[in-house]
């Protein structure tokens, strides 16, 4: 899952090390995590207990019902100096339910970054029934997000939103930004080590601890950046990996989402000629292009001033951020919840008195609250650490967002603003991880991805050279295995399945 809210759309650091530094860095990454870092950290013994904190967690109650075990397992705040300051990451463990048939230990993440996975484990594996037999499931919250020593800038919204349609907008976006940015500026001591990198060498330190020689993974969305990340650290621990919806590694960081609007306007294209093909329900066009033109209509009211739909304003700002919901798949279902929200919008565009429907009202309440667990900041803190910013200076994206205006009207301003790595307050610790290795894996994915582009995939595929590709044709969805976070394909979750039940690859790329 890429969010939108808190990334460069954003949702979501500036000067980079030395090269020489970056080949060093490396090769410490392999020696002083290669047995789960020093043995202190490696040898732990895990102390695993219940789930549940407190009366008032549904989630952890989950697990507990569904028998899992919880558990926290110490770290270096910085591998560098391993004998410095120490954090807290939160693992659950479901246990294989075929000990006959078991194959071993299997670590998931879905993505964000900053999402908590712990109880989302225990959703991939009601969702994948191969992983509940075969794979003792871990999900661990990376560090400083969720449970794992967590984060929290207590920021007032959860991004800065669109830049809007001329420089007084932009320099709202720059104003949230800064003090978004400033309001980390008390973590300034962990905020270097929010990396991917670091959280693979704490992968490998749980890998360790739980006496694993190798592990296996899967993983969606960022998920798959730091899958790609793990694998080239750690080649030889890596077992069975699936990378689903695949980043290219050279993408992520602060600007990651700057070039998407063109995709989301893909999907948003496709959608159109669905919503024409039943223009006698939604009545917003008896043509794509008519579809196409209602939604660009509706973007230039609102550029002209905001719109009220319930108690809820609309503004420049929030309405890119809504638009983008096109990309949370390309089902009938999904699609038609669109299509009726565009409706509101539209009525509402047209001077209407209306109430939104229930996911419409869903989503602007939750742009409009305060980023109130820190999902947001950390994801932004993972972002910036992991790589400088594009530029300091607000001029490069405000020429940049202007030299799309006709081109990526509706996304261009969202995708394309300053973020808060833009002032941010500390510097990446280390270089980004240069992604080149024979690490034999599964990638699938989507030509019609949105958030990570099918070119991006291809690029990520050559890189990862005994890699193995299947590609799902003509669908336009972010993540396509076990339908956690998008319509599933049975093509795709048997390819996913045979692999992970066998370890046999495909002898070639394949599609669906």
């Amino acid at each position: 899952m890429l969010h939108i809210r808190g990334t460069a759309a954003a949702v979501a650091a500036a000067a980079l090390v030395s090269a020489s530094l970056l080949t060093a860095c490396t090769s410490q990454a392999g020696s002083a995590a290669g047995d789960g870092g020093p043995a202190r950290f490696a040898h732990q013994k895990i102390a695993w207990h219940g789930c549940t904190n407190g009366p008032k967690d549904p989630e952890g109650a989950a697990l507990d019902e569904a028998g899992a075990q919880c558990a926290e397992v110490t770290v270096p705040l910085d591998y560098q100096h391993p004998d410095g300051r120490t954090i807290k990451v939160a693992l659950s463990r479901l246990r294989a339910t075929d000990t006959a048939h078991r194959h071993g230990t299997l670590l998931y993440n879905p993505g964000g970054p900053g999402v908590p996975v712990r109880y989302l484990a225990l959703r991939l594996r009601r969702a994948a029934p191969v992983l509940a037999t075969s794979y003792d499931v871990i999900g661990m919250d990376p560090r400083f997000v969720g449970r794992s020593t967590p984060l929290d800038c207590h920021w007032p919204v959860s991004g800065v939103g669109s830049a809007g349609p001329d420089r007084r907008t932009f320099e709202k976006t720059v104003k949230l930004a800064r003090d978004l940015a400033s309001r980390c500026a008390r973590h300034r001591s962990v905020l270097p080590y929010a990396s991917t990198r670091n959280t693979a060498r704490d992968m490998d330190v749980v890998r360790a601890a739980l006496g694993e020689r190798k592990i296996s993974y899967l993983g969606s969305s960022y998920g798959t950046y730091l899958g790609q990340v793990y694998a080239q650290l750690f080649p030889d621990r890596t077992d069975r990996v699936v990378l689903d919806s695949t980043l290219n590694a050279d993408d992520f960081g602060p600007d990651l989402t700057s070039t998407l609007g063109p995709s989301v306007t893909r999907v948003l294209r496709d959608w159109a000629a669905w919503a024409a093909r039943r223009a006698g329900t939604y009545h917003l066009g008896s043509t794509a292009a008519e579809v196409m033109n209602t939604v660009s209509e509706l973007n230039r009211t609102v550029n002209l001033g905001p719109i009220r739909v319930g108690s809820h304003t609309i503004d420049s700002q929030n309405l890119p951020q809504i638009l983008w919901g096109v990309t949370a798949g390309d089902s009938d279902e999904a699609y038609a919840s669109y299509a009726a929200d565009i409706r509101v919008l539209v009525k509402a565009a047209h001077g209407g008195k209306v109430s939104p429907t229930r996911a419409l009202d869903e989503v602007l309440t939750g742009l409009a609250a305060p980023d109130t667990d820190g999902t947001f900041a950390v994801q932004t803190a993972i972002q910036c650490a992991d790589r400088a910013a594009a530029s300091r200076d607000p001029e490069t994206y405000y020429r940049d967002i202007q030299a799309h205006r006709a081109d990526d009207a509706v996304f261009g301003p969202l995708t394309r603003t300053v973020t808060p790595c833009t002032f941010w307050p500390v510097r990446p610790a280390e270089p980004p991880t240069k992604v080149r290795n024979d690490v034999p894996l599964l990638m699938v994915g989507a030509t019609g991805d949105p958030a990570t582009v099918y070119q991006g995939q291809l690029a990520a595929h050559r890189r990862l050279r005994n890699s193995r590709l299947v590609t799902l044709r003509g669908a336009f969805r972010h993540t396509v295995y076990a339908g956690l976070f998008a319509p599933d394909n049975r093509c795709i979750d048997d390819a996913v399945d045979h692999y992970l039940r066998t370890g046999a690859l495909p002898p070639g790329d394949t599609t669906c």
